[in-house]
């Protein structure tokens, strides 16, 4: 019989792969759990068995963070001085929030705002300046792109990898990352490693792992780490919302709250810093932000709380939600959403009017369905089906983008996209 490998002796197996296939290999840091254990396990397996060889590090600095982030990644990157090269990254790139009903991103380290930056820049980082790619358009997840080309050029060679510490346990998303069929895999069938460009790749090394691997693998090897989770811990925050990422994601804002208590210094100047965060912090877990099971006003349909709730924001925030909402009305009455046979029943059994296709283009046994918006339904797939209630909830929670209703890019944020990529082709092709 063949032993099965434990996570701990499969990542050494898979860091050996990668070591001995590519030029040069950095790992993505921000200062996590997942980012700092994969960061040990790589310091540890070139000492052990590619002495000489250097380990690249990148960190975007969000600016906005815990001060025990930045004191545990300041001193764990001027460790291992001899192996790792560190790319500390302070650069004005949109980020994401969902603290506003005004804005849907920020901007760290904006010249504009440097009177009231949450705190100083760190000597010795990466700035806008350095990277010739850069610009005022770039989203954050963007710039991560975009640095691999820039890092393949700089080091003149032929292949990079970077290696990045995410797990399918933390999310649907994540687990997506690693198992769709849509993506192009390195080396054959290996799911945990995505080719983003010709010469660069992603590596997931940890994908399998569990949330008790990673706390057992740092007690076992007494690895340094973010003393952030123990007043995490202290505060009774469950383990799978303990997050060191941007703290105006919206997976972070029921968190949000513990700041003032965990580190008031810097709460005082997140409040100024982003709009809408001193609310989101006194009602990011509650039904204002839309977080429990809210329920539709008296004398109100869900369009119609729809249609108010629209009337407050903004006109261009305003817009943006309608443009989303005018493309998944066409989505569902032209081509259909892919449902189950178990939740066509429930439709039928419910008397809903519903169109069923034969086949989807889609890769799935499930079938197409074109149907209307309705105004709520309860059945447990509710979040499959088309409706105003999910509409108001995306509003209630600053969801700008709409993940809660799984929207797909509008042909306005198609055109960006397409003029971004046009515009850094050069970049990525080597020709610049």
């Amino acid at each position: 019989m063949i032993r099965r490998l434990n996570v701990y002796e499969a990542v050494q197996e898979r860091l050996k792969l990668i070591f001995d296939n590519f030029d040069y290999v950095y790992v993505s840091f921000s200062g996590g759990k997942d980012s700092g254990a994969l960061l040990n396990l790589c310091v540890e397996y070139i000492r052990k068995n590619l002495p000489g060889r250097k380990l690249g590090v990148l960190h975007l600095d969000y600016e906005a963070q815990y001060s025990h982030t930045t004191e545990y990644v300041a001193k764990r990157l001027s460790e291992d001085s001899d192996i790792l090269e560190v790319f500390h990254c302070c650069v004005p790139f949109k980020v994401a929030t969902c603290t506003s009903m005004f804005q849907s991103y920020w901007r760290p380290w904006e010249d504009s705002k440097k009177d009231i930056w949450v705190r100083e820049m760190p000597d010795g980082c990466y700035t806008a300046d350095d990277f010739d790619f850069f610009d005022d358009g770039l989203w954050d997840y963007d710039f991560q792109r975009l640095f691999a080309k820039w890092m393949r050029k700089r080091k003149q060679c032929r292949r990079v990898c970077c290696l990045v510490g995410i797990r399918t346990q933390e999310s649907f998303n994540r687990w997506r990352t690693i198992h769709s069929d849509k993506n192009y895999r390195h080396f054959g069938s290996l799911k945990w490693t995505h080719c983003i460009d010709s010469h660069i790749v992603n590596a997931y090394p940890l994908y399998d792992w569990k949330t008790s691997d990673i706390w057992t693998a740092h007690g076992r090897f007494n690895w340094s780490y973010n003393r952030l989770y123990d007043l995490y811990y202290q505060a009774g925050i469950p383990i799978g919302r303990q997050r060191v990422a941007s703290p105006f994601i919206s997976q972070a804002l029921s968190t949000l709250a513990v700041y003032k208590a965990i580190d008031p210094d810097t709460w005082g100047r997140l409040i100024s810093r982003v709009n809408g965060v001193n609310f989101a912090g006194l009602y990011g877990n509650t039904l204002a932000m839309g977080w429990k099971s809210i329920k539709c006003p008296d004398g109100f349909s869900w369009k119609e709380y729809m249609e108010f709730l629209l009337q407050t924001l903004p006109e261009e925030t305003r817009n943006n939600y309608l443009d989303k909402l005018r493309v998944s009305i066409r989505f569902w009455r032209e081509r259909g959403g892919c449902l189950s046979n178990n939740t066509i029943s429930k439709l039928r059994e419910l008397g809903i009017p519903i169109f069923i296709g034969s086949k989807s283009a889609y890769h799935t046994d499930k079938r197409p369905v074109r149907m209307e918006y309705l105004d709520d339904i309860d059945i447990q797939e509710f979040r499959e089906i088309p409706t105003y209630k999910r509409m108001c909830i995306c509003i209630l929670k600053n969801d700008h983008s709409c993940k809660y209703m799984g929207f797909a890019l509008t042909k306005r944020e198609r055109e960006i996209k397409d003029m971004i990529t046009k515009k850094y082709k050069p970049i990525q092709n080597g020709e610049i």
